[in-house]
């Protein structure tokens, strides 16, 4: 028996940051996403581990399941529809486990990834066999969420397999799930972040379960809907950066001008309100859509522009912006800043010529670029046919938008496309 089930990343919109300080921010969903596929082992595969496999990474991990029964005796203890939070003692174990593996120094920041993996799959299908395979589209600790992706997508496919589940095997098509199960899918995904994370918001995972936009504001997540198609160009600087010293550096820079800072942060607030007043807008025809983009675009101008007082930029970023004035496009940063990735807004009228100057232009600077929509569909799931996913198939964690190497096509009937990308954090708990 085999699912398959994605879940997309998110980039912010606007308010990053501000948020922190009371103001609104507003989340998209994007068409780039994180692919898990789940399969069980028949009674004549005769096998009774539990396998993740990092193909382009080049490791294969896998626990007896006689072994994970020992370590985590309680892991049947609670049903799949009932989510409950990882113990101190149980992370103890499910670390001691990890370890075990001796992951590569050069993949060390795998762990708490396979760390989450551990925790949900034995939380939802305690000790029973199974083989998963991951891929995704998402880069990195740049801002796009992946490591929400991941968690959501796992969750889906885990819980799409469980007695919770209600996958239709006669539908071969992705099927979207129903808000309520959607609603379990969150809680899981949520639990697996706080284990990559520590304390995460929230944000990223709700964005990738249901798709489409949120606001959020003093923890306060509302949904929202937008009509009018959108479309970014997202520029991975591949520049990494600390999220919590960013975070910190604004929350210092306000004690020292409590009075500016405010003024900044309600600026902010204002920025997104309207925002997402913009896109939730119906728009009756070209013109009007014209419209609605010129005004967020300088929205998107007047946000940077705050985030450049917050000191949150950086001279990659700042390239990024420099190149994309050149065709008079509008620029801002997406998530904690110094560095990650930039968001420039394409215009329906754009034509293609443009967006391939602009793209040459950022990759001879070493850029990563990648088109994406945005305010999509969130997590779905699919029924997988054939036998190559427990013969063949590997958890495939590409890091072409890191400069390494990426795995080739896989074999399953399930798998219809090349991913790159990476799907979880390091073992600092910074956000993605």
């Amino acid at each position: 028996m085999e699912v398959r089930a994605r879940a997309p990343g998110k980039i912010i919109l606007a308010g990053e940051h501000a948020v922190v300080h009371g103001s609104t921010a507003v989340a998209a969903a994007i068409d780039l996403y994180t692919y898990v596929s789940l399969r069980f082992p028949t009674p004549t595969d005769n096998d009774n581990q539990l396998k993740l496999h990092l193909k382009d990474v080049g490791l294969e991990l896998s626990w007896p399941v006689g072994k994970l029964k020992e370590a985590l005796p309680k892991l049947s203890s609670h049903p799949a529809s009932a989510p409950s939070s990882c113990s101190l003692e149980t992370f103890k174990a499910i670390t001691a486990l990890v370890d075990e593996q001796n992951i590569p120094e050069t993949n060390i920041g795998l762990a708490t990834g396979v760390s989450a993996f551990l925790w949900l799959y034995t939380s939802i299908h305690g000790d029973k066999p199974a083989k998963v395979v991951v891929t995704s589209e998402l880069p990195l600790g740049s801002g796009l969420g992946s490591s929400a992706a991941f968690c959501v997508a796992l969750s889906g496919a885990l819980l799409a397999l469980s007695e919770s589940g209600k996958l239709d095997f006669t539908d071969q098509g992705w099927q979207i799930f129903q808000d309520s199960d959607l609603e379990l899918v969150n809680k899981w995904a949520f639990e697996g972040e706080k284990i990559i994370h520590g304390k995460p918001s929230g944000i990223d995972n709700t964005v990738s379960t249901y798709g489409n936009m949120i606001k959020f504001r003093s923890g306060q997540l509302t949904r929202i809907k937008t009509n009018m198609p959108l479309k970014m160009l997202i520029t991975n600087t591949k520049v990494g950066r600390n999220t919590k010293a960013l975070v910190a550096s604004v929350s210092e820079r306000t004690l020292r001008h409590t009075s500016a800072m405010a003024s900044v942060f309600n600026a902010v607030d204002a920025i997104s309100n309207e925002l997402a007043a913009i896109i939730q807008a119906p728009a009756s025809d070209d013109l009007a859509v014209t419209e609605k983009e010129e005004k967020l675009g300088e929205l998107m101008e007047m946000n940077q522009g705050l985030l450049l007082c917050m000191g949150v930029s950086h001279l990659s970023i700042d390239t990024v912006i420099r190149v994309a004035l050149k065709y008079k496009l509008s620029t801002k940063l997406t998530g904690a800043g110094g560095g990650g990735c930039v968001l420039t807004l394409l215009p329906t009228l754009l034509s293609g010529t443009v967006v391939n100057k602009v793209i040459a232009e950022l990759e001879s600077c070493g850029f990563q670029c990648m088109i994406a929509g945005i305010g999509g569909g969130g997590m779905e799931k699919q029924k997988c046919n054939g036998t190559g996913l427990f013969g063949g198939l590997r958890l495939g964690v590409g890091l072409g938008g890191l400069g390494i190497p990426g795995g080739g096509r896989e074999t399953s009937a399930c798998w219809e496309q090349d991913i790159i990308g990476f799907w979880v954090q390091g073992r600092e708990r910074g956000r993605a």
